[in-house]
This record gives structure tokens, C-alpha cells and sequence, in this order.
């Protein structure tokens, strides 16, 4: 049986925790900055975790992480 080749731009960017949850960056924070103010800038430095029926479909695109 051959191996599962990872999906690379899911590789790039999601990352698993020891416990299962796939680990995300939050959206909607790479440009056009100056119209959203300083706290929610701030909230979207902060990661977030998937949800459990979208982290199903990541496991299998980056199965060796």
C-alpha cells in the first residue's frame, strides 16, 4: 500500500494539538487593517481551533502531522 501524500497548502496552514484539535489562524486579518479597530485586531492575533466536522476532512489531508 502506498503512502497518503500530505496536502501541502493544509500542511501550511493548520497544525494539530497532542490532544487531536487542529490548531487554525483566524481570518480577515492580512490586509485592509485601518477600518477595523485595535481590539478586534488584537482578538484576531489569537489562533482558533476548527470545528469538529470541518477537522475530520483536515486529519485526512495532513496525515503524518
Amino acid at each position: 500500500m502506498p503512502k497518503i501524500k500530505t496536502h501541502r497548502a493544509a500542511a501550511k496552514r493548520f497544525s494539530l494539538t497532542k490532544s487531536g484539535k487542529v490548531k487554525r489562524a483566524k481570518a480577515f486579518r492580512s490586509h485592509i487593517l485601518n477600518k477595523k479597530d485595535t481590539k478586534r485586531k488584537r482578538r484576531l492575533r489569537k489562533g482558533g481551533y476548527a470545528s469538529v466536522p470541518n477537522a475530520k476532512v483536515i486529519k485526512k489531508l495532513i496525515p503524518y502531522k
